[in-house]
């Protein structure tokens, strides 16, 4: 089945899409205050567990695997390889199938990117990201209270709502402390054995480089061996490889 773009059936109108945007950041005006005022920011950064959405993320892989592995035999991948040889260096070190997997995946990525784009549009059109900042600027940021001199603009939950005005201090604030207390599952058991060994995320990482056979050079061989017994134990914990643990390192933005 061909894809094809998810577009609101039931577009509003101007004065509807100003009126649904004002009530709307008026609601999370009062989220962000109630979020400050408990120091408990969990309802404006909403994220699905990544154990949610394991079925779905095996069957793209898959299906990017299969597909990389056809396009690097015939049609405009193959074509596009034999254009741009590797160079001597390279050769014999990158398989074709790796380059057309790679080609494949940053072509898969720009395209989440355009579509996740997209998502902001659904309901408000595409000028709602600038209308967000024409409707708050002089305003003041409901976490920290300050006026607004430059807005960044953060996804309360990818559903499909529209971002909402932050100050920097207050995006800031919300990402970080949110970091700390994640109702995902696999962040909640790194998190008790981190603490628990008072370790760090970027010793988990390395910990996983080392056991995936990468020379790790920035740490003694006694803080090494800590670091490779904090993944195995990771690993038991989770059920995940250490390719998965560092991927989810990578999506939560830490130890880097």
């Amino acid at each position: 089945m061909p894809y094809i773009r998810l577009t609101n059936p039931s577009p509003l109108s101007p004065e509807e899409r100003a009126a649904l945007l004002e009530e709307y950041l008026e609601f999370y005006d009062r989220v962000g205050k109630e979020a400050a005022e408990n120091s408990d920011y969990s309802a404006l950064n909403v994220k699905l567990p990544r154990l949610a959405a394991a079925s779905f993320l095996e069957r793209v892989g898959a299906l990017l695997l299969e597909a990389a592995s056809e396009a690097a035999k015939d049609g405009e991948v193959r074509h596009f390889l034999d254009k741009h040889p590797l160079p001597p260096a390279l050769e014999g070190r990158l398989p074709d199938d790796y380059r057309a997997y790679s080609l494949l995946l940053n072509a898969l990525k720009q395209w989440v990117s355009a579509e996740s784009a997209a998502t902001d549009r659904y309901l408000l059109g595409g000028t709602v990201r600038t209308r967000i900042r024409e409707a708050r600027m002089g305003g003041v940021c409901p976490i920290t209270g300050e006026i607004f001199s430059k807005i960044e603009l953060h996804h309360p939950m990818r559903d499909g709502r529209p971002p909402i005005p932050l100050s920097h201090k207050g995006h800031a604030l919300i990402e970080q402390t949110t970091k700390q207390d994640s109702d995902d599952p696999v962040f909640s058991k790194l998190q008790e054995l981190r603490r628990a060994g008072n370790r760090s995320w970027i010793a988990l990482r390395r910990g996983c480089e080392s056991h995936l056979g990468e020379t790790v050079s920035d740490r003694t061989q006694n803080s090494l061996n800590s670091a490779r017994s904090f993944a195995n134990r990771a690993l038991e914990l989770t059920g995940l490889s250490f390719e998965d643990l560092i991927a989810f390192l990578d999506d939560n933005e830490l130890g880097q």
